[in-house]
């Protein structure tokens, strides 16, 4: 272990040990039962936050004299492997995991509710929100990201007001023969990008679902389709025809061409804002301005741990969580780790500090959270495929669209 992983490993300790002592018995405990010599506990991380968890799993141990055994495997596969396997009762009792894989999860009866108590509220609401169903929480989330404008600032020395202004910028610059591209998105040939074009599609008031009093999903109304989405249709065609969106252009040709310097702007997240510092890139982080008049509102992806129903140990399941993952000193480590920002606001005020996690922190407050309800598998092929159809001319993109929400609502319908 190098130096630096040594001293940040015996400080996580230090710091998890004194908040457990001062949590015992509280939100992570909620009955007040002790959760000492209880056993053990099976997990499954992947191979990034394992080196983290080993830590807090010794000090675990150490306090109550439960053993956290850590499976390491492919973070792609945990969700299914996890679906399959708890209702043989051979699965484990905890698991890192995604918010969006919550509905697949509840519907299948694989997880437990979390009794994270009072402490609900030293999370970032938008955090909570992902990681709940049905009116209640199921998962400790500890890392949030979404996507937002990288601008060069040599190139575009001002943030867009909106969408169109950024296309005029561009174009001029590409006109001038100083760009080569006015925009920049990384799409695929044969499924696009939902993801990374939906801040723009939301702007023309065109969200997947449309949403309950309570801000959660209703999975009932998909909201695709109207006035909205087909103004959206239409913005995609127009681009496609412009060569603003090419289906050509993947995620690692757009990241490669503005490192060179060959546009003003490009729609990602934080994941690219390392290899940009590398290149020399002036860059800023802007919110996504709007294409269609109203917020372009990114998804928010929130990643955490979630507890098997079939945990035959379930009072340390939550203790393990709530009061040592659900630290700021653990929460701190992971992000160092991985990179996303904290979901504990303590850590990821601490985590602003630093300027780039603060602009897409921004950002992201004003972002929803991607659909965690089961109908959403139901969604992205039709969703991707039509989008490339659209962009490259292949159809009236109103009657394309029109016919992606009538596919979509019968999937879902069954």
């Amino acid at each position: 272990m190098k130096a630096g992983a040594a001293s940040r490993s015996i400080a996580v300790l230090s710091a998890v040990a004194a908040t457990a002592i001062a949590l015992s018995g509280c939100a992570g405990s909620p009955s007040g039962e002790e959760t000492k010599g209880a056993g053990t506990l099976t997990m499954w991380v992947d191979a990034d936050r394992a080196s983290v968890l080993k830590d807090i799993a010794a000090q675990f141990k150490e306090d109550k004299g439960v053993e956290v055994k850590l499976v390491v495997k492919d973070f792609g596969d945990i969700r299914d492997d996890f679906v399959t396997q708890v209702p043989t009762g051979k699965g484990p009792d905890i698991i890192v995991g995604a918010h969006d894989w919550l509905g697949k999860l509840v519907q299948n009866g694989v997880v437990a509710p979390l009794e994270l108590g009072d402490k609900a509220g030293d999370f970032q609401e938008v955090a909570i929100n992902a990681m709940s169903y049905d009116g209640q929480i199921y998962g400790l989330p500890y890392s949030v990201e979404n996507i937002a404008l990288l601008r060069n600032v040599a190139l575009a020395p001002e943030a867009p007001a909106t969408f169109d202004d950024a296309l005029a910028t561009g174009k001029a610059l590409v006109d001038a023969g100083t760009a080569q591209y006015p925009f920049l998105v990384g799409l695929d040939p044969n499924a696009s990008d939902p993801y990374h074009l939906y801040p723009l599609q939301a702007s023309f008031g065109a969200p997947v679902f449309e949403t309950k009093a309570d801000g959660t999903y209703d999975a009932s109304k998909l909201a695709l389709g109207g006035p909205g989405g087909e103004a959206f249709a239409q913005a995609l065609a127009k681009w496609g025809a412009e060569g603003v969106l090419n289906t050509n252009i993947s995620g690692d040709i757009a990241k490669e061409e503005f490192n060179a310097g060959k546009s003003p702007y490009f729609l990602t997240g934080p994941w690219n804002v390392p290899a940009a510092k590398d290149a020399g890139i002036d860059y800023a982080i802007d919110p996504i301005p709007s294409a269609g008049g109203q917020p372009a509102t990114p998804f928010v992806g929130v990643q955490g741990f979630y507890i098997s129903a079939k945990s035959q140990n379930p009072l340390a399941a939550n203790e393990f969580l709530v009061n040592y993952l659900g630290t700021e000193a653990v929460q701190t480590a992971l992000y160092e780790v991985g990179g996303r920002a904290p979901a504990l606001l303590t850590a990821f005020e601490a985590a602003k500090s630093n300027a780039d996690v603060a602009a897409f922190g921004a950002v992201g407050a004003e972002g929803v959270p991607m659909p965690n309800v089961p109908a959403m598998d139901a969604v992205w092929a039709d969703w991707g495929t039509t989008e490339v159809a659209i962009i490259n001319g292949q159809g009236d993109p109103v009657a394309l669209w029109q016919q992606m929400v009538a596919n979509i609502q019968a999937k879902i319908a069954g």
